[in-house]
C-alpha cells in the first residue's frame, strides 16, 4: 500500500514540496481552503514576477535574517535552478537590469498553470475548498467548505506549508499555530510593510509623492539608496522594506522606531550649504527648488526641521543630509507583503521535522525567516519546499 503523505497549503512552498513527494511513490494529497491554488502568488505577480534575484550567491544569502540556517538550500536552488525549473515548465525568463529574475511573459498565472498541470499529470490529487481544523499525531480533521462535512484522514506525514498571517484573504490565516505550542513560534510581525506616522494638514498636496534618489539608514547600519514614497500614513518603498530588520530592533530594544535620510546624496554637506545661501533675489523655495530639494523633499524638510534653521545654510545641508524621522510603528500585518517571526529553528532538526511531531515537517513562510523582497522571500519558500519534502523521503524510508 502507498505512503499517504498530506500538505496543507498550496502555495509555493507546499507546491514544490508536493513536486519533490510527487516523485517517489506516494499518495500525495495537498489541502487548501481556498477555491483555488497561490493566490497571494497570483497576486504577487500581477505586476511582474519577481522570482528570484541573480546576484552572487553569498550576496544572495546574506539578505536573509537566518542565513546560516537557510544557506544550503538557498545554495542547491539558487536563482539559476529556478530559471532551469521554470524553462522546464515552458517559461523561459530573463535578469532585468537590477539583477532581479523574471518571467518573460512577466505575469505568474502562465507558470503556475504549467505547474499545476504537471503536478496533476504526475498524480497529486487537490482538494479545494478544504479547511484542516485540527491536527493530532498524523491525523487531519478536514472540513469540506462546500458540503460542510467533516472528515479524519490519516497520513504517514503531513508537510505544513501554511504560510504566515499577511495578506489572510489569499489564505494565510495563521489558524495552523494553535496546533503548536506557544513556545515553538515566535511572535509574528510585519515585514515588507510602511511606516506609520502622524503627518501635518501641511503635508497632504504631496501625499502619493516620490522622494527621489535619496539614502536611508538606521543607527549606525549600512545606507541604502532608492525611492522612497510619501503616503497619508507615513511612508512606503522597498527602501523602506530593506530597513525593516533593523527598526524592528529598535522596537525590540525599546527604542523609538527612527531613520535617518539623505535627501541630497550627491552633494557634500558643503556643497550644498553654498547653494543653500539666502538671496534678497530669490524666494526660500525657490533657493532650495535651485539646491535639488523638490516639492516633496522641501516639504518633508520643512516638516521636519525647525524654522529657525531654514536662514542658516549650513545647520540646514546638515539637516538635509541627516534628517531624523521617528514613526509610530509599521502598518498592520495584514497589508504587509510578508512577515518576520515564525516556527523557531530550535523546534525543527536540520530536515525541517518538527521535534515534538516527527511526522510533520514544516516550510515556507511559516517559518521564522525574514528577507526583503526582490525575489528573495519566494526563492526561500521553494527551497524550504523541497527540504521538508526530502526530509519527509528520509523519514519514510527510514521506517520501511
Amino acid at each position: 500500500m502507498k505512503k499517504r503523505v498530506a500538505i496543507i497549503g498550496a502555495g509555493p512552498a507546499g507546491l514544490m514540496a508536493a513536486e519533490v513527494l510527487s516523485q517517489s511513490d506516494y499518495e500525495v494529497h495537498v489541502y487548501e481552503q481556498k477555491p483555488s491554488a497561490a493566490r497571494k502568488f497570483l497576486m504577487a505577480g500581477k505586476t511582474g514576477l519577481n522570482i528570484s534575484h541573480a546576484e552572487p550567491v553569498a550576496q544572495f544569502i546574506g539578505r536573509y535574517d537566518q542565513a546560516e540556517w537557510l544557506e544550503p538550500w538557498v545554495r542547491q536552488w539558487d536563482a539559476v535552478w529556478i530559471q532551469n525549473w521554470m524553462k522546464d515548465l515552458g517559461i523561459e525568463s530573463y535578469i532585468g537590469s537590477s539583477g532581479r529574475v523574471f518571467p518573460i511573459e512577466m505575469k505568474a498565472a502562465p507558470l503556475l498553470r504549467a505547474w499545476l498541470k504537471r503536478l496533476q499529470q504526475q498524480g497529486v490529487q487537490f482538494h479545494y475548498r478544504h479547511q484542516c481544523l485540527e491536527l493530532n499525531a498524523a491525523a487531519l480533521t478536514v472540513k469540506d467548505l462546500v458540503s460542510e462535512q467533516l472528515a479524519v484522514q490519516h497520513f504517514d506525514a503531513i508537510v505544513l506549508a501554511c504560510g504566515a498571517l499577511s495578506w489572510s484573504k489569499l489564505g494565510s490565516d495563521g489558524a495552523w499555530q494553535q496546533w503548536l505550542a506557544k513556545d515553538e513560534i515566535e511572535a509574528f510581525q510585519a515585514s515588507n510593510a510602511g511606516v506609520e506616522r502622524q503627518w501635518s494638514t501641511f503635508m497632504q498636496p504631496v501625499f502619493g509623492q516620490p522622494l527621489k534618489r535619496v539614502e536611508a539608514w538606521v543607527d549606525d547600519q549600512a545606507k541604502t539608496m532608492g525611492d522612497i514614497v510619501i503616503s497619508y500614513y507615513g511612508l512606503e518603498s522597498g527602501l523602506i522594506y530593506k530597513q525593516g530588520r533593523a527598526l524592528r530592533e529598535q522596537v525590540k530594544n525599546g527604542q523609538t522606531m527612527q531613520l535617518y535620510l539623505d535627501l541630497l546624496p550627491d552633494q557634500t554637506i558643503a556643497q550644498l550649504a553654498q547653494k543653500l545661501q539666502p538671496s534678497k533675489k530669490q524666494s526660500l523655495s525657490n533657493v532650495w527648488r535651485k539646491a535639488g530639494l523638490d516639492t516633496a523633499k522641501a516639504s518633508l524638510v520643512r516638516e521636519l526641521v525647525a524654522k529657525a534653521l531654514w536662514n542658516d545654510p549650513l545647520a540646514l545641508a546638515q539637516k538635509v543630509k541627516h534628517l531624523l524621522i521617528p514613526f509610530s510603528g509599521f502598518r498592520p500585518i495584514e497589508e504587509a507583503i510578508s512577515c518576520a517571526g515564525g516556527i523557531k529553528r530550535e523546534v525543527l532538526t536540520e530536515q525541517l521535522q518538527l521535534r515534538s511531531n516527527p511526522r510533520v515537517f514544516c516550510c515556507g513562510e511559516m517559518l521564522d525567516w525574514d528577507a526583503p523582497t526582490g525575489g528573495y522571500l519566494l526563492t526561500a519558500c521553494f527551497a524550504t519546499g523541497r527540504a521538508a519534502a526530502e526530509g519527509v523521503q528520509n523519514y519514510l524510508s527510514a521506517q520501511e
